[in-house]
């Protein structure tokens, strides 16, 4: 597993790192777009054609006792468990691409506000009803059992899976670079270096540092629901609740008497947001660590 990490980061991951104008990246973004449709697919046709339907039959025989189905009985009432917050907080990884939008709207053709509004709109709304398709299907198919990546519930020898496999391999490759260039370029705001000042070699050599930082944590985390429950928990709810709120307050004063009274109230609504933001991500994380 370490040597493929360090061999995928070197050969394919660190390039597209270093690239310094992501529409290259396009045609890549809607072939990961198609495999993960793909992967959306091959799980409703396993759910559906009861491949996986007990823990005792079919290629659920092939699985490890702690993947097998395992179905429980409580129903919608479950969710009023405290572990829900462990989901909500997964879910806030979903939405955690935001400090992308100032260079996507830049780079967006024609971009005006009407368009742009358009495209934030029809993308998040496709989005959640694809993220919804997938948690469905998989919970469905294997509940309790289900692991924090979904994949892994499936056979080895299920071989509608083993593309689904590559095929998200091959998402996650040609979609990193867009997460990793909103990290790159906050770490350059949080130390205040100018516009003028972000050489390429610079850039280059700031790639380097954090690439080989998180491939290092990588390498030593292998429970990936620990990292997105308590990466939601933390990062994602700062970033879908608290720092919106603060940057629109800090906006609607700045505008002082131009401020309209909706403006106005809206800052309270986002501050309550904010507030319930921090509250879910305080017990998220506890719960998150609990599960350790």
């Amino acid at each position: 597993r370490e040597v493929a990490m360090i061999g995928l980061t070197l050969t394919v991951i660190l390039p597209l790192c270093l690239l310094k104008n992501l529409s290259s990246l396009a045609p890549f973004s809607l072939a990961g777009i198609a495999a993960m449709l793909y992967m959306a697919v091959a799980m409703a046709i396993r759910f559906f054609d009861g491949s996986y339907s007990s823990a005792d039959s079919g290629l659920a025989m092939d699985l490890a006792e702690s993947l097998r189905p395992t179905i429980g009985t409580k129903g919608a009432s479950a969710v009023f468990s405290s572990n829900a917050f462990i989901l909500i907080c997964m879910l806030s990884t979903a939405y955690m691409a935001h400090f992308n939008a100032p260079k996507f709207y830049l780079e967006l053709e024609n971009n005006t506000i009407a368009r742009w509004n358009t495209v934030v709109a029809t993308s998040f709304s496709i989005s959640i009803l694809f993220f919804i398709g997938i948690a469905v299907m998989g919970f469905a198919t294997f509940g309790g059992a289900s692991n924090g990546f979904i994949l892994n519930n499936y056979s080895t020898k299920d071989t509608l899976m083993g593309f689904s496999r590559v095929a998200v391999a091959f998402a996650l490759v040609f979609t990193y670079p867009l997460a990793f260039v909103g990290c790159r370029d906050g770490i350059l705001e949080m130390l205040k270096v100018p516009s003028e000042e972000r050489t390429d070699a610079k850039l280059n050599n700031l790639t380097y540092i954090i690439l080989g930082v998180v491939t290092a944590v990588a390498i030593k985390i292998t429970d990936l629901s620990f990292i997105m429950s308590f990466g939601g928990a933390t990062l994602g709810n700062a970033l879908i609740y608290v720092y919106p709120a603060i940057m629109l307050k800090s906006t609607v004063k700045n505008l002082g008497d131009d401020a309209t009274t909706a403006q106005k109230l809206e800052v309270y609504l986002a501050m309550a947001f904010a507030a319930l933001g921090i509250g879910m991500g305080c017990i998220g994380t506890k719960q998150a660590i609990g599960s350790l």
